[in-house]
This record gives structure tokens, sequence and C-alpha cells, in this order.
């Protein structure tokens, strides 16, 4: 009786010190418990992990369903699994392919500086695998919308469609907050700009981990190429993108606000704007039922007609 006593306390203390060592995980590295967790879950909702050979190193690259191609491309300083919310529901009817981008999640290179041709031929490396060069809809958040839209341009016939998710391939807002805060109270303005009124509600030991990674995350190797991005602007020559583009847009979004996503919509050849309510810069993330259908509406849909003259009007999603 002795002995089964003392050995249930011994689990007991097993699993308190458990539960205390990944509570410090979570609370000393909460983006990286984040990630890995959204990454289970496209494992459980049954999408295979497949690894290629890219032109600067291994390329990680999540592949469910079956049906014509959707390529969804994440944000800067994020990874596949940022999709991990919508892409089951999108998998029932299509074949959904999600690489992590080139230095971002598993995908290298591991260290050095980021460049934006690097995350545009590590895309073209994926899609030549996945697609072998045929059309396809591209989805891309932030930086993976810039990506599409170069895309796009270099190999028009490798994309259907493009649908363009707070980001573009024309420059923002210079006096926009920096994507490298240096203390917490910069991190939740950067938050509250990317979230709207929620990035209030970010804890602070979250946004001590921003700081943190906004050291020495694939945005600070990013930050180090900046100055090569410049010649992948598309600022007066949007009529390059061929494909027909649909903006879909969180109305919350202080980073990319509604007036980018109209000038975008005002250049490109054939573009329709529509917006969600309430949501921000990542919005698969921060609302993703919302996001989710609003986006099956818009692959359910035609895609945009180039306009003759007036532009159409944005289509607010929340209605």
């Amino acid at each position: 009786m002795r002995g089964w006593v003392l050995g249930l306390l011994a689990l007991t203390g097993l699993v308190v010190v458990m539960a205390a060592i990944a509570g410090w995980i979570v609370w000393r590295h909460p983006l990286a418990v984040d990630a890995r967790l959204s990454r289970w879950a496209l494992a459980r909702a049954g999408f295979e992990k497949r690894n290629l050979q890219g032109p600067n190193g291994r390329l990680i690259v999540w592949e469910g369903g079956a049906g014509p191609t959707l390529v969804l491309l994440h944000g800067a300083g994020d990874q596949a699994g940022s999709w991990s919310k919508v892409a089951p529901a999108l998998a029932e009817r299509l074949r959904v392919v999600i690489p992590d981008l080139p230095g971002h999640g598993g995908s290298g290179p591991a260290a050095g500086p980021l460049t934006l041709e690097m995350e545009l031929r590590g895309v073209e490396a994926v899609l030549a695998v996945f697609t072998g060069g045929k059309p396809a809809v591209l989805v891309g958040n932030s930086l993976g919308a810039w990506v599409a839209a170069l895309v796009a341009v270099d190999h028009p016939s490798w994309v259907s469609r493009l649908v363009l998710v707070d980001g573009g391939p024309v420059r923002g807002d210079p006096h926009a907050p920096s994507l490298q805060p240096a203390n917490r109270a910069q991190a939740r303005r950067l938050m509250e700009t990317l979230m709207g009124p929620d990035g209030k509600l970010i804890p602070g030991f979250v946004l001590d981990d921003v700081v943190r990674r906004a050291r020495v995350g694939p945005i600070a190797r990013l930050v180090e190429s900046a100055d090569e991005m410049k010649r992948f602007l598309l600022d007066g020559r949007l009529s390059e993108v061929q494909a027909p583009v649909d903006l879909l847009w969180g109305e919350a979004d202080g980073l990319f606000p509604i007036a980018y996503a109209q000038r975008l919509e005002a250049g490109l050849p054939a573009a329709r704007l529509t917006t969600i309510a309430g949501c921000g810069h990542v919005p698969q993330r921060q609302c993703p039922r919302r996001f989710g259908e609003a986006l099956a509406k818009i692959l359910e849909s035609a895609p945009p007609a180039a306009r003759a003259g007036d532009g159409m009007g944005a289509v607010d999603a929340s209605r």
C-alpha cells in the first residue's frame, strides 16, 4: 500500500514538473508554440508534409485535398500553419498546396540575409514541382501577396487568378510602425496597427516574444536586404499583372489600410475589392471563419473582368 502511495506521489510530482516546464515554454516562447500547434493542426487535418530542394536549400510544402490547385502563401515572419484554420475546408474541394516560404518555418536557408528574390525563386520552385507549370490560383497574404503578384508577372501562364490578402507589390506607408519593435510598448503599437482594437488584448509575455523574434527571425533577415526589395516594386507598373485579381482585405488593417487596397484596385487591369469588417492584417488567423467564407465566395464566383472605365465597387463581406 505504501509503495502504491509513493508511486502515485512520484507520478503526481512528475506531472506537476512537466506542466511547469510546459508553462514556462509557453510563457517564454509563445510564438514558437503557436507555430508548432498550427503545423500539428495541418497534419491532423490530413495535410502531408513534403520536402523538395529549392534554389537556396530545403523547401517544406504541405499538401492536401484533390481538385484544381490552390496555393496559399503566408506573410513575412509567419509559416504555413498561418492557414491551418481555413485550409481544411478548402481542401474539401481543392488541392491545397502550402509552402513555408524560404527562410521561414522549416524552409532554408536557416541563416543569413533573406532577399525577395529568394522568396520569389522558392515559390517558383514549388509551383514547378506541384503544378507542373499549369495554371493555379495563388492566394497570398502580406509578403505572400507581393510574391504572388510577381509570379503572375513573370509566369502569366502559371496563374489563373490571384487573391491578394492585405498586401501587394506597391509601396506602403513609410511612416507605419516598425516591424522590429524594440520594447513592449512598441510591440503593442505594432499589434494594434496590425489587428485593430484586438491588438490591445495581446498579453505582455507575447509582446515580449514579438520583440525577441524581431531581432533574429525572418523579418530581421529580410530587413537586411530592404534596399534590394525596391527593384521588385510595381509602382506605376500594375498593368503588368494580367491575371484577374481579387483583393480580400481586413478593414482594421492599419499597416496596409483600405486606401492601399483601393490603389491596387485602381491600377490593376482586372480587380475587385472585398472587405472584412473587424479583421486586421492577417485575417486568416484573426477571424478565420469570416475570412474562409469570404474566400470561398470569391473562389466560387467568376474572376473580375477587365474594366473599360469606372472601377468595380468594393464588396462588404460582412453583409
